[in-house]
C-alpha cells in the first residue's frame, strides 16, 4: 500500500529537468549553473508562500515531537511553538526539508542533516487539555517512552486546518466518525 502524502513544500531532490524549459524561456542569457542557483532561489521563495499560506492562527501552542537522528544514534524529543500558528511549523535549520500532511491527517517533516534524518510530527493541543495532561505527555516524550495514544489523548492534528486551505480531504478520524454515529 502507497503511503497517500499531500506534499506542502520540499527542497528535497529538486529536478532541474522538471524546470528547465521555464528556466531557458525565462533566462535564456544565464548559464545551466546560473539557472540551475536560480531554481534553488525560486523554490525558497515558494517556501515564503506557503507560510503565507498557513498563516492559521489555532487556539493552543503547536508541540512538535521529534524522532532525531543524531551522530550517536537517534532520540525522541520535543518542543512546542508558543505561537499555536501553523506557519511556523515551516522553519528549518537541516539542509533538507519536507513538510506534508500523511494520510493520517498529521502534519509531518522530513529534515536531512548532515548526521542523518530528523523526523517531525506536528500536534496542536486540544482545548480540553488541562495543564497536568500536558506535563505528564512532555514527561513520557522527555523519557521517550510516549505512545500514539498518549498523543492523540492530549493534541489534536493539523492536517484538518490545512486541507481547508488546499482544499485536499484526509480520511476523517475514527473517534470524529464514531461519535456521528
Amino acid at each position: 500500500m502507497k503511503e497517500e502524502r499531500h506534499v506542502i513544500w520540499s527542497n528535497y531532490g529538486l529536478d532541474y529537468e522538471d524546470w528547465r524549459d521555464d528556466l531557458e524561456a525565462d533566462y535564456p542569457d544565464l548559464s545551466e549553473d546560473e539557472r540551475i542557483s536560480l531554481m534553488y532561489e525560486i523554490n525558497g521563495d515558494y517556501l515564503d508562500d506557503e507560510r503565507a499560506n498557513l498563516n492559521v492562527q489555532l487556539s493552543q501552542p503547536i508541540l512538535v515531537v521529534g524522532d532525531l537522528g543524531l551522530w550517536n544514534g537517534r532520540r525522541m524529543g520535543y518542543k512546542e511553538i508558543p505561537s499555536g500558528n501553523i506557519r511556523d511549523c515551516l522553519y528549518s535549520d537541516t539542509d533538507y526539508s519536507t513538510w506534508y500532511v500523511d494520510r493520517l491527517g498529521d502534519l509531518r517533516c522530513d529534515a536531512i542533516h548532515h548526521d542523518g534524518t530528523n523526523f517531525y510530527l506536528y500536534r496542536v493541543y486540544k482545548d480540553i487539555a488541562s495543564p497536568s495532561q500536558i506535563e505528564l505527555l512532555k514527561e513520557k516524550l522527555y523519557r521517550g517512552i510516549a505512545t500514539r495514544a498518549d498523543i492523540t489523548r492530549v493534541t489534536r492534528r493539523l492536517g484538518d486546518d490545512i486541507a481547508k486551505v488546499y482544499g485536499f480531504s484526509i480520511p476523517r478520524q475514527r473517534q470524529a466518525a464514531a461519535m456521528e454515529r
